[in-house]
């Protein structure tokens, strides 16, 4: 009967096999041939990726992807710790529809949140338009279209994922350890410097991992934003790939590899950083306190100290 178990439980694992290889090795694997292929798929070759290392206009699309991911992920993670923050003191009625919300907002993203933002802060946008009528200058240098723009249309994205993988990690706060540090003459913010901020660390670390990443696969909001007048990594893997004019799908696929390993070092980079917060916060919590190592007195009901029973027996 418990053969029997096994072999039924791992041909219920095949679904799940077969959908992984399809849907992530073979496509990974299809890229990295790709990159190293030349042109008709005729040998192998490394002079996609010496064009790419060798070209001011590639190398001036990742700098470009990696500064607008690595701004838009800062601005989400901090805002994202003030929302999550306020939202973990609300009510839970309350609580439960504004992370409904958060949840709606953080999936509003590609081509409707990008003509959104035109409708709304557009060269004809009605914000624009309507301060311009006022004589306000709120918007006077500012461009939607530009480096600027990009990175306020991601931050919108990013705040609401920021705060619905940050919530849970104030849970982990417990409210007597605010109540022991005030008794004992601590500050907010001498509480949130050495007990809170070390506990969220972990979870800081991990989501702005994730923040990156996400932002740096971007490409429908960019794409329908600013088209191909922006320099950004995602949008010359498109133009390659599927172009109008020139498919080039090997140096699409050297481009992608680099993206895939962008994210990859910036996901593995905060994974252990995370670890090592983690070790920290372990071992200050395990370590013993200046009087763990002080022995009890016993004392008999009359006040006098009373002999241990080793002692007594010596």
């Amino acid at each position: 009967m418990k053969l029997r178990g096994r072999w039924m439980l791992l041909l219920g694992l095949v679904p799940f096999a077969v959908m992984v290889l399809a849907f992530q090795f073979v496509p990974v694997l299809a890229m990295v041939t790709s990159s190293f292929s030349k042109a008709g798929g005729s040998g192998l070759t490394l002079q996609h990726y010496d064009k790419i290392f060798h070209s001011p206009f590639y190398l001036q699309a990742i700098k470009n992807s990696l500064l607008i991911s690595a701004w838009s992920s800062l601005a989400g993670i901090a805002a994202g710790l003030v929302c999550a923050y306020s939202i973990s003191r609300f009510a839970p009625k309350i609580r439960d529809r504004l992370l409904l919300l958060s949840n709606m907002t953080s999936n509003f993203a590609g081509v409707p949140l990008a003509f959104a933002y035109i409708i709304l802060l557009g060269s004809n946008g009605v914000f624009t338009l309507l301060f311009k009528q006022w004589g306000w200058s709120v918007f006077g240098g500012f461009n939607l279209y530009s480096w600027s723009g990009l990175v306020l249309v991601y931050v919108y994205f990013q705040v609401p994922l920021a705060l619905l993988l940050l919530y849970p990690s104030f849970y982990g706060i417990r409210d007597q350890w605010r109540e022991a540090a005030s008794l004992l003459g601590a500050t907010r913010w001498q509480f949130w410097r050495t007990v809170g901020l070390p506990l969220l660390t972990p979870s800081i670390f991990g989501t702005l991992g994730i923040l990156f990443a996400n932002a740096m696969g971007a490409y429908a909001t960019a794409y329908a934003l600013v088209g191909g007048n922006y320099n950004l990594l995602a949008i010359r893997i498109g133009s390659l790939v599927a172009g109008d004019i020139v498919n080039q799908p090997e140096l699409g696929s050297a481009l992608a590899v680099l993206l895939a390993l962008s994210t990859l070092l910036a996901v593995c980079l905060n994974h252990f950083m995370a670890k090592r917060s983690l070790r920290f916060t372990a071992n200050a919590a395990s370590a013993p306190k200046p009087d763990g190592k002080r022995r009890r007195q016993r004392y008999s009901p009359d006040g006098q100290a009373a002999a241990r029973p080793k002692e007594a027996l010596r």
